[in-house]
């Protein structure tokens, strides 16, 4: 913030009305921020944040119409430097993995926001990443490995033909092989044959490891 911006612009993006009414009351008691513009939609983010170019963005994980993550991307297509400031109800891991892969500089639980949000839009503007140093190695660890996943998974998926994955259902189902031969209308010996690729393909020396293996990857929610 330049001294002859002495006031720190705010855009508030939160699609409940009463919650954005009494935060940007909040913002504006302070003297030295200012909401120059809400959203309560995405497009209405993108377009306030273009037409303001506020200092500071609050941002609430889910709208209507999109998630923060997406809008906050969005954002920062017009503002790269811009910070951005989440408030959400979602604590997950993976929330608070999609913010940082967002550029968010600050990841506020709702339940405490009014008594942060305050001082998060001070030290966000004079560049501070509010976001614990340890924390956000671990998110970002996190994400490495969810990417890594997700690419296994993909090559599992693209290894494993369609028989093989009606056999795979079939076995978390809880059927033996003559059970499946039998569902399937095929051989015994070529259920054995089918079985043992998918041990192969998965990594896997028992039927039981190859369903937890399929498991980890959610393979099954693709058959």
């Amino acid at each position: 913030m330049s001294p002859e911006h002495a006031t720190i612009t705010v855009l508030l993006v939160e699609d409940h009305l009463l919650v954005s009414e009494g935060l940007a009351a909040m913002i504006n008691a302070t003297g030295d921020l200012k909401v120059v513009a809400t959203a309560a939609t995405a497009a209405e983010a993108v377009r306030q944040a273009a037409l303001r170019q506020p200092d500071v963005v609050v941002m609430d994980s889910h709208l209507p119409d999109g998630n923060g993550a997406e809008i906050a991307g969005r954002i920062r297509e017009g503002q790269p430097a811009v910070p951005i400031i989440f408030l959400s109800a979602d604590e997950s891991e993976a929330a608070m993995i999609a913010a940082v892969r967002a550029g968010a500089c600050a990841y506020l639980p709702k339940s405490r926001a009014t008594a942060d949000v305050v001082e998060a839009v001070r030290r966000a503007a004079e560049g501070e990443m509010l976001i614990p140093a340890a924390q956000l190695a671990r998110l970002l660890a996190r994400a490495h490995e969810m990417s890594r996943d997700e690419a296994d998974r993909r090559r599992l998926l693209e290894s494993l033909t369609r028989r093989e994955m009606e056999v795979l259902s079939l076995m978390a189902d809880g059927l033996d092989n003559r059970a499946i031969a039998r569902e399937l209308g095929i051989g015994f010996t070529t259920v054995r044959g089918h079985v043992q690729n998918i041990l192969e393909k998965l990594d896997a020396h028992s039927k039981l490891e190859a369903l937890a293996c399929a498991a980890r990857y959610g393979l099954l929610d693709a058959a």
